[in-house]
């Protein structure tokens, strides 16, 4: 079974849409940033401060390329997880790929008090989210199967969007692979 895979920028509502989207597929879900912290004892402000963001990157790596050869979870990726290329390979094999998209508005109100963030841990967040947006949003599509907009929407909207939008891809690769034969 394909792994779905939520990608998006911070304060999309990743982990809150696949943990409702992994219970509505029965499927098991994972945080590759938890796991990332699971893996190695310690939280992700800590790897940032001591390894710097390409050490924080380099684990991430390779936790993601561990987590997309599993096959049959509901994954949610941190926001920079689109950055590197061989990320970029990874999750294209991985399974679908649903990008949450929503605005720097929405991300700074999801994100206001949450100390966990080591990029926003600065004067200005929302310059730091638009500028991150702008070099993220590209590749987030570029590696989508689905685009979903998640500002304003309660997480059930979305999941319930989700769910009809997999089916769809679902009966549409089912009819290629028929085509074939």
């Amino acid at each position: 079974m394909r792994n779905t895979i939520l990608v998006g920028p911070m304060g999309a509502g990743k982990s809150t849409i696949g943990r409702l989207l992994a219970k509505e597929l029965r499927l098991p879900f994972k945080d590759s940033d938890k796991e990332i912290e699971q893996r190695t004892g310690t939280n992700i402000p800590w790897i940032f401060d001591v390894e710097g963001e390409q050490g924080f990157r380099d684990r991430e790596h390779a936790v993601l390329a561990d987590l997309c050869l599993a096959g049959g979870l509901v994954l949610a990726t941190g926001g920079g997880a689109v950055l590197r290329e061989d990320n970029r390979q990874a999750l294209r094999a991985g399974g679908y790929i649903v990008y949450l998209c929503t605005s720097v508005d929405q991300q700074l109100e999801r994100t206001a008090r949450d100390r966990n963030r080591p990029l926003l841990q600065t004067a200005d967040p929302r310059r730091v989210l638009t500028e991150l947006l702008a070099i993220r949003d590209p590749l987030y599509r570029s590696i989508a199967d689905m685009v979903i907009e998640t500002d304003e929407r309660p997480p059930r909207m979305v999941v319930v969007e989700i769910l009809e939008r997999l089916r769809a891809l679902e009966v549409h690769e089912s009819l290629s692979r028929s085509a074939l034969f």
